[in-house]
């Protein structure tokens, strides 16, 4: 068990916090976090698109003050982890379903530290859409929990009744490497004003982000690239030709989301055995880091369904 650097300075989570490396099926190598809790469980943490490890500290201490721990990783193309093109910043992969072998690596170094259980499963963002494709099949978890999910690529109205048929084109084509229209290479808190941004209204959790991909930047990604999307989106339609699986789940969308396509997330939810939507007053893209009393009502709610899962 190789040890891997972390910025616990950046990260602000709770004492213990350690970093690892980690080796998917077709050998890469990968960055996982963790941060003990007392022994409810553990959650494991499926970040983002652009994510890593630090980001998540504030939500390791949320949940070690609920008696879980959490783990979360570094995907291929992202933080740590090995980058797929000359282009460091640029947020390329090859295939969406690779993000599955990264995945069963994180299962991996859960049972190799032998990290107390149930489990459960929470995931932001594109996170969401490697979550829900893993419960649909084999999977060790009590219950999920999902934040903002990418079930839907946040594309234009008009073309999203084209976008598939967009995807299979530009996948592997002339095409495929270049940022997606409307990005660059710098990370979009590096450049977004506060004002207006699409992921928090909370003017200090902006600044921590700000000031991690300033002090930090081999951590930051920019703009993703034209074949992130398309894979994103044809792998958000096969999503959607699946059953909802039955397992204890709560969705929690900011109402103020501009980033994915919340259509899906309603739709999906209406037909979730069991499931709850919970859509949090005035949040953005990331509701784990809104304001003081939005994070609490994100935090509560999600362990609640975890503590009536255990």
């Amino acid at each position: 068990m190789t040890e891997a650097p972390l910025r616990n300075d950046l990260a602000r989570g709770p004492d213990g916090g350690r970093a690892f490396w980690v080796t998917t099926a077709d050998g890469l190598r990968l960055r996982v976090g963790h941060w003990p809790g007392v022994h409810k469980g553990t959650v494991f943490l499926l970040p983002g698109r652009s994510e890593y490890v630090e980001k998540y500290g504030p939500a390791a201490t949320e949940f070690a003050a609920r008696g879980y721990g959490l783990i979360t990783i570094d995907w291929r193309g992202q933080g740590l982890s090995p980058r797929f093109h000359a282009d460091p910043a640029r947020g390329h992969l090859l295939r969406f379903g690779d993000f599955q072998r990264d995945l069963d690596a994180l299962l991996a170094q859960g049972a190799a530290l032998d990290l107390p259980r149930p489990w459960f499963v929470l995931s932001h963002s594109m996170g969401g859409a490697i979550a829900l494709r893993r419960l649909t099949e084999a999977h060790p978890f009590r219950a999920c929990a999902f934040s903002a999910p990418m079930w839907g690529v946040g594309v234009p109205r008009w073309l999203r009744p084209w976008a598939p048929q967009l995807a299979r084109w530009l996948r592997g084509g002339r095409l495929s490497e270049a940022y997606v229209r409307g990005t660059t290479a710098e990370t979009y808190v590096l450049h977004a004003p506060f004002e207006d941004n699409m992921l928090t209204t909370d003017a200090r959790m902006w600044a921590w982000l700000v000031d991690q991909a300033g002090a930090e930047p081999r951590l930051a990604l920019g703009g993703p690239s034209y074949q992130w999307a398309a894979e994103s989106i044809l792998e958000c339609q096969a999503l959607a030709a699946l059953p909802s699986p039955v397992l204890p789940c709560l969705t929690v969308i900011g109402s103020h989301e501009r980033i994915i396509n919340t259509r899906p997330v309603h739709e999906r939810m209406a037909r979730w055995p069991g499931g709850r939507l919970l859509v949090v007053e005035g949040g953005e893209h990331e509701v784990m880091m809104e304001t003081l009393a939005r994070r609490k009502q994100f935090y509560d709610a999600v362990a609640a369904l975890f503590d009536a899962a255990r």
